[in-house]
């Protein structure tokens, strides 16, 4: 896998070295070779960052050219029109068979390509809208932390960076690749967010949330089980609407979308790990049956739970 990542004048340390840290990660670990990604720029010049150290061991264009994945970790903040050398260099990648990634503001030279006229992409928060403004026939999600269609890959602002390079490395290498990754960077394989490319919405984890912290810890442990609000909220030693009141305001969310996230969250593991059939990973974590189960994955992950397993499983490291 040959990697460039582009670099220009005023690029944040951070956004530089989030590709760079994650796709090494894979060579210093043995997990695969021809990993080690190759940073450039546009006049084969060094660079200085926004912080203020140089970077003066870079490539010229003709990385690019070579490139299986192209990486664009980010682009100047007064978002500058992409000049057309490099609109070329990012259409010729996606054309061979290659992979484009802007991360970030990268975002916006591979919108600038047409690359994703037609199709969803997603960038920081903060500059949605001027994505949308500028290339209207893209449908940019404000919410995702990164769209992946296979050819062409968006990522939303700084640490999704991280989350969009393990997905990446989950793709081409598998989950445990991902995951030995991840455990070195001391961060989680698949971050959760509102996002429906196998990463769930956020919630606080069951320690962080007082006095409901034991009764969430029960309910992970009983994810087979009914689990109702009344259920959850006799356990808690509470009312019904009050057990409502304070869930919502230590998650930010409710407690049914609480369970169904849990229980999705573990059949993602099982069909990662195991070789259970569809039926009885529904029963485990809790459906009625494994339509619903099918139904619900489906719609918080945009694929079926057998898709995900050919994709994601353990077993294809």
């Amino acid at each position: 896998m040959r990697i460039a990542v582009h670099a220009f004048d005023g690029i944040t340390m951070f956004h530089l070295a989030a590709p760079l840290l994650v796709f090494g990660e894979v060579g210093r670990q043995g997990l695969a070779e021809g990993w080690d990604p190759v940073v450039w720029t546009d006049d084969g010049r060094g660079i200085r960052t926004a912080e203020g150290p140089r970077v003066d061991d870079v490539a010229g264009p003709e990385a690019a050219d070579e490139a299986d994945l192209l990486v664009l970790p980010s682009w100047p903040t007064d978002l500058p029109p992409t000049e057309e050398a490099l609109l070329g260099r990012i259409r010729a990648v996606q054309a061979r068979g290659g992979r484009v990634a802007g991360l970030c503001l990268g975002a916006f030279p591979v919108v600038d390509s047409g690359l994703l006229d037609g199709r969803d992409a997603v960038t920081h928060w903060g500059a949605a809208d001027e994505l949308a403004r500028r290339r209207p026939a893209v449908r940019i999600d404000p919410a995702a932390l990164y769209r992946d269609h296979g050819d062409v890959l968006t990522s939303a602002g700084t640490a999704s960076a991280i989350d969009a390079c393990l997905h990446l490395v989950r793709t081409h290498l598998g989950a445990t690749a991902a995951a030995t990754v991840a455990r070195q960077l001391v961060v989680a394989p698949h971050r959760e967010g509102d996002q429906a490319q196998y990463i769930h919405r956020p919630m606080p984890e069951p320690g962080g949330v007082g006095h409901l912290g034991p009764t969430l810890d029960w309910a992970l442990g009983h994810l087979d089980q009914r689990l109702s609000v009344d259920d959850l909220a006799a356990r808690a030693r509470m009312s019904r609407r009050n057990f409502t009141r304070r869930f919502a305001e230590a998650t930010g969310t409710t407690p049914a979308r609480w369970v169904l996230a849990r229980r999705l969250d573990r059949a993602r593991g099982l069909l990662e790990t195991t070789t259970w059939s569809v039926d009885r990973i529904a029963q485990e974590c809790g459906f009625s049956g494994a339509v619903t189960f099918r139904q619900n994955f489906a719609a918080t992950y945009s694929t079926t739970p057998t898709s995900y397993r050919q994709r994601f499983s353990a077993s294809r490291a």
